[in-house]
């Protein structure tokens, strides 16, 4: 029998390359093609789609998957779970994971590629015994990645614990490319000896191996491997669809699909590339041999630029990719894909532009040592460790064991709101409720009208680009003027959102910004008194909540900045009055 192919032109591929910045429209008007393909599956869903949905695109991740449904009828939908953090951040209580996956079934999805970010199979179980109750294909999917703790025994050993939970399939999961065709052939030959079922090789051509290591796999005995049509493969993407079809062809691994219709659909994206272009860097879709090194994957890569463009520090780029590997060996050797990825890489993003490791700690990489997360892979430095920690120690159980039941209060909370308007959309309050609670009341955000600008003038010439024009998003005008490169006067800049104060010195008590960010909320109000190292409000940047707390005590005197708002580092976001230093 020969190769089967996921394609992930539609979820892993745009998000590790654009991040996630493709619109439904364009995946609608090709997916009846991508159809009578006979692909394994399509992998149209999880990972970043509902946060980029809602927060850049202003779409529905619900709509989008219900409306791929009704024109792909042939061919199995997949997403991408992350355990019990499903497609957010954090962990969930069970009765939100039950809910998450009876929806997603209900609107759609065949397949569930379920994986914990620390290969905790304690963080699988509950996802995986849900999926294959609303009978569900489920692939249980292991991290790959490298150091000393991560060895293809320990590996295979995992493979053979998924399938006796139940699995169908097993997925290698290299998030970043790391895999050597040497060790792709020591690890599915290993795998295949252990477990009855299909192995899928998933990885990324970020360091320019998995094309070769994918043939490795085939030959090894492998039964999937996952590609992306060529305009959006290649770099941190995966290996090409078209190529690695044409690779296996007239041999025993042959996949048996139709090179003329794949190199039609092939068109489509190279036309649809065009349209997304401004979105690709060069740090995305070159591969080099410094992941191996850095290990950073694609998705966390395209973020980690985009980010840090964002705080006017690209130029810093270097040192980020040299601290990454530091701060894994600290926290133990935690495969870098989310959540764990973000948690490393904002860490050290902070050490770097901070001036001094671990002067500033993120919430999650505390977190992360009191085992909210689950159980690390390898031992945690234990000086760094006790210098954020002290003599707090962590948790021995499964975090989700920790975790009251949740759904009932989070339907009341949102219904309080007035924005549940279909079952989906507790879910989605469940996962993002900042976020989620502006975009299911119709409050576009800057971000989304911005990316809505930008699709709509993508495929004009320069010449016929308008002054001015309304851009319609989800419903809601928004008139539009284009300025001049000099930009326009103050008076005439938007003022609906109240910004912070950036001061050459600071006023004594001031709180300020810790980092660039949305404000997420703003804990305390005029007038509250406050201790040292309350938490006074959370910014959220490169995916995570961060607590900013006062650096002293006293009284709330004055608040600068409105939940929403942009902030840099260093701007002033409230002041406390009386303070004792």
């Amino acid at each position: 029998m020969g190769i089967m192919i996921t394609d992930t032109t539609l979820r892993d591929a745009h998000q590790s390359l654009i991040a996630t910045r493709m619109r439904t429209k364009d995946m609608l008007a090709i997916a009846e093609k991508l159809d009578k393909v006979g692909f394994f599956s399509l992998e149209v869903w999880g990972g970043a789609t509902f946060d980029t949905c809602i927060r850049f695109l202003n779409e529905d991740p619900w709509e989008r998957l219900r409306t791929l449904r009704e024109k792909v009828s042939n061919t199995r939908l997949q997403m991408l779970l992350r355990g019990q953090n499903l497609v957010g951040y954090r962990h969930y209580a069970d009765d939100v994971v039950r809910e998450f996956i009876r929806l997603a079934v209900k609107n759609g999805v065949d397949v569930f590629r379920i994986f914990d970010a620390l290969n905790d199979v304690r963080n699988m179980e509950l996802a995986i015994k849900t999926a294959r109750e609303h009978k569900a294909h489920v692939q249980g999917a292991i991290c790959y990645t490298t150091g000393s703790v991560h060895t293809v025994e320990r590996f295979a050993q995992m493979a053979e614990q998924l399938e006796q939970l139940g699995c169908d399939s097993i997925c290698v999961k290299d998030m970043a490319g790391l895999i050597s065709p040497a060790v792709t052939t020591e690890l599915v030959t290993a795998i295949k000896e252990r477990v009855s079922i299909p192995v899928d090789l998933h990885s990324h051509c970020s360091s320019g191996m998995a094309p070769v290591s994918y043939y490795a796999a085939a030959v090894a005995g492998a039964d999937i491997l996952d590609t992306a049509f060529s305009a959006f493969s290649g770099g941190t993407s995966q290996p090409p669809t078209e190529s690695v079809v044409a690779t296996l062809m007239n041999t025993p691994y042959d996949t048996g699909l139709d090179l003329e219709l794949l190199h039609e659909i092939g068109e489509y994206f190279t036309d649809l590339r065009k349209k997304y272009q401004g979105l690709f860097a060069t740090e995305t879709t070159c591969p080099s041999v410094d992941v191996l090194l850095h290990q950073i994957p694609g998705g966390m890569l395209s973020n980690l630029v985009s980010q840090l463009r964002e705080q006017n520090a690209l130029d810093r780029l270097n040192d980020v990719l040299e601290e990454v590997p530091r701060v894994r060996a600290d926290l133990g050797y935690p495969p870098l894909v989310t959540p764990t990825s973000q948690v490393v890489g904002i860490q050290a993003v902070l050490n770097v532009l901070a001036g001094e490791r671990y002067k500033q700690v993120t919430q999650e990489t505390k977190n992360y040592l009191l085992g909210y997360y689950g159980r690390p892979s390898g031992e945690v430095n234990e000086e760094v460790r006790e210098s954020i920690m002290g003599d707090e120690r962590p948790i021995g159980v499964r975090p989700a064991d920790l975790i009251e039941p949740e759904l009932d209060k989070l339907r009341e909370e949102a219904n309080k709101l007035g924005i549940i308007h279909k079952e989906e959309d507790v879910i989605t309050y469940a996962l993002y409720p900042q976020v989620a609670t502006k975009f299911l009341r119709g409050e576009a955000s800057e971000e989304a009208i911005r990316s809505s600008v930008e699709a709509a003038v993508a495929d004009l010439p320069a010449k016929d680009l308008p002054m001015e024009f309304n851009v319609n998003v989800s419903g809601e005008l928004f008139n539009v003027k284009i300025a001049s490169a000099e930009g326009k006067p103050a008076e005439e800049m938007p003022t609906e959102v109240k910004r912070p104060t950036k001061l050459r010195k600071l006023p004594e008590g001031a709180v300020v910004a810790p980092m660039q960010g949305m404000m997420l909320a703003i804990k305390v109000k005029v007038g509250d008194r406050v201790n040292k190292g309350d938490v006074v409000a959370t910014i959220e940047a490169m995916k995570m909540e961060n607590e900013v707390r006062s650096p002293s005590s006293g009284v709330v005197k004055e608040i600068l900045v409105c939940e929403g708002a942009m902030v840099k580092p260093r701007d002033i976001i409230l002041l406390v009055e009386g303070s004792d230093g």
